[in-house]
């Protein structure tokens, strides 16, 4: 029988190997220079950054997780945390952050950029798990184990919510859910709704082209040529589909009409080119991906490991679901990438590396199984 680690590095390489071949596929365009040859697919960027993500994913993989949750290791999650907000604020000075699309998300180090906020995503996830089970006996109080923890989860969805509001949204929204399952109490959870809600408030207003972003969502119909025409793209692009799709590198509406297609709606290139067929493979995936990572961490023991799990899995959830509710017109644009699909390099490293944790850890369950057999193993 297949271990969980071992459906992860199949599940894993099969998301990373649709999305170079979708990536690529998008990317074609009518000119000649657009073309894909051989050459490029098996050596171009995409293909690269999808071999540095498969690197991630067996390095997160042998990574002694169980050392690094408390009370051992306190050093690293708070350097983490710290090298995460640093970066949240190093990205909007001007001669630092690189600007695309009119927002400054990025941070160039010589030929290599990444986004900071994709670093804080995932740092705040390690962080939470080792500060709610460091803190368990308190972490229900409000002063002493709610506040702490929520302002630090609002101190960094703010920083990323200046220019990626979709971004801090996801984040916020993990961090509130793990603090929950942390045993957090609920209506201490609830008690941001105001804030959140006001926060969200003055960040559409300030930006006219997130108010035009919500009058799309409310009536794409009324500017087609306009606000509305991303969802509606999409939407034509996906119900062209059909059962079986234009076939792979047929599609129409990557020619010019629909933006964005190799990013946020590449999900709607998927349901042209493959149909049902290729929308359903894709949900296949995800869902395999959520059930092995269910199978961790129903046997998972550790406090720290468990909510680690626990924290990823919302985290790959949560953001495939914005995705999906984006492209078929069911929630505003956000800019959300679909999880080791949607061309990336930060989002796919940083992905798969965490996924490789979950394998870690499902490596240690099965060493620590014959142990707790006996009954010398004592769970931390």
């Amino acid at each position: 029988m297949i271990r969980p680690v071992q459906a992860l590095i199949l599940i894993v390489t099969g998301l990373l190997v649709l999305g170079v071949v979708a990536v690529h596929s998008a990317g074609l365009s009518v000119s000649g220079s657009g073309l894909a040859t051989f050459q490029e697919l098996a050596l171009g960027k995409t293909t690269m950054l999808a071999a540095l993500a498969m690197v991630g994913l067996f390095a997160g993989m042998m990574i002694p997780i169980r050392s690094f949750g408390p009370p051992a290791n306190r050093w690293l999650p708070m350097t983490l945390i710290s090298i995460s907000i640093l970066l949240l604020i190093l990205v909007q000075l001007p001669w630092i952050g690189r600007e695309v699309h009119g927002a400054r998300r990025w941070i160039d180090i010589g030929p290599i950029g990444f986004q900071p906020s994709e670093v804080a995503k995932w740092c705040l996830v390690l962080f939470l798990a080792w500060h709610i089970v460091a803190n368990r006996d308190r972490i229900g109080e409000f002063w002493k184990g709610f506040v702490p923890a929520t302002g630090l989860i609002l101190l960094i969805g703010g920083l990323i919510g200046v220019e990626d509001l979709g971004t801090a949204i996801v984040v916020v929204l993990v961090g509130m859910i793990m603090l929950v399952a942390g045993g957090c109490k609920l209506r201490h959870a609830l008690m941001p709704l105001p804030v959140a809600a006001v926060g969200i408030a003055a960040a559409l207003i300030s930006s006219p082209y997130r108010i035009d972003r919500i009058r799309a969502f409310m009536d794409p119909y009324a500017d087609a040529q306009g606000t509305g025409y991303h969802v509606l793209q999409s939407m034509s692009a996906i119900s062209g589909g059909g059962l079986v799709g234009r076939g792979l590198g047929n599609g129409v509406q990557k020619f010019g009409y629909l933006p964005e297609d190799t990013t946020d709606f590449l999900f709607s290139i998927i349901c042209e080119e493959l149909g049902i067929v290729g929308c359903l493979l894709v949900m296949a995936l995800y869902m395999a991906l959520m059930l092995v990572g269910l199978k961790i961490l129903n046997n998972t023991v550790n406090a720290f490991e468990r909510l680690l799990v626990f924290g990823v899995l919302v985290t790959i959830s949560i953001q495939a679901l914005v995705n999906l509710a984006v492209v078929t017109g069911l929630a505003p644009t956000k800019g959300i990438a679909l999880p080791l699909l949607s061309s990336g390099g930060t989002g796919w490293i940083l992905m798969a590396f965490f996924i490789g944790l979950l394998g870690a850890i499902d490596r240690g369950n099965q060493r620590l199984q014959p142990d707790l057999a006996s009954g010398t193993a004592i769970p931390a």
